[in-house]
């Protein structure tokens, strides 16, 4: 069961409180800049998470200005769409909203995640970034802490996605094996202990190493994958 540390309490409260309820996942951005690009992409992670556990989601964003480049950049990054606040009505009996924010951004009623901010230099390093080297690097540190994107971080996300795609696309070559259920309790109370993402990203370092059947290792990655949206099977089928 997902439990989050709601930023208003310190507390963990349960992301689904009502089995099958319906979560609403409301992201808050001031604007277009990197620290808003990170507030939506712990909420596109977020409503991911609560879907492999079967909880239906509404993802909502909830913006000032900018919304147009806004959209555009999470696109580019692999965060999924979220329907516009202002042109949708409320009531919808929600057994849960979960606001997403930046530390320092607005402070809605209800359940808050809360989301260091992220270097204002980093722009002008991403541009030309491979996005899923942005999304791992941005992924790589808790949401808690803030980001400092430099050449050496992107530099060490991109080296690890390379490693991860070439294994995964070896592994496929290989007959496929069930997730051993060790592996997927693993990631499983990694990203259901408050989305520990960073403990995900760890699991994968383990499975990377270990003694487990090649085609497991690849079956552990692409469930993984649903949660982390690093396009981690794309070299799958590809020339070696």
């Amino acid at each position: 069961m997902l439990r989050i540390i709601d930023a208003r309490t310190g507390e963990p409260v349960e992301a689904a409180p009502a089995r099958r309820g319906l979560t609403r996942v409301q992201a808050h951005a001031v604007g277009y800049d990197t620290t808003d690009l990170r507030v939506l992409l712990v909420a596109d992670v977020l409503v991911r998470a609560l879907e492999l556990g079967g909880t239906p989601v509404w993802a909502l964003l909830t913006g000032e200005r900018q919304q147009a480049e806004l959209r555009a950049a999470a696109t580019t990054l692999g965060i999924r769409p979220f329907e516009d606040s202002r042109d949708v009505s409320a009531g919808l009996g929600e057994a849960q909203v979960i606001h997403v924010v930046a530390d320092s951004g607005p402070a809605p009623d209800g359940v808050r995640m809360a989301v260091a901010p992220v270097d204002q230099e980093a722009a002008a390093i991403l541009e030309g970034a491979e996005p899923a080297v942005v999304r791992l690097a941005l992924l790589s540190t808790h949401r808690s802490e803030p980001v400092r994107l430099d050449a050496e971080a992107l530099q060490a996300a991109r080296e690890t996605l390379a490693r991860w795609r070439r294994a995964v696309a070896d592994w496929a070559r290989r007959p496929s094996r069930a997730i051993p259920e060790e592996a997927r309790g693993e990631l499983r109370t990694a990203w259901e202990d408050d989305l520990d993402v960073r403990g995900v990203l760890r699991v994968l370092g383990w499975v990377e190493t270990s003694d487990l059947p090649e085609g497991a290792r690849f079956e552990t990655y692409a469930y993984a994958d649903r949660l982390l949206g690093l396009e981690l099977t794309r070299d799958v089928g590809s020339v070696a």
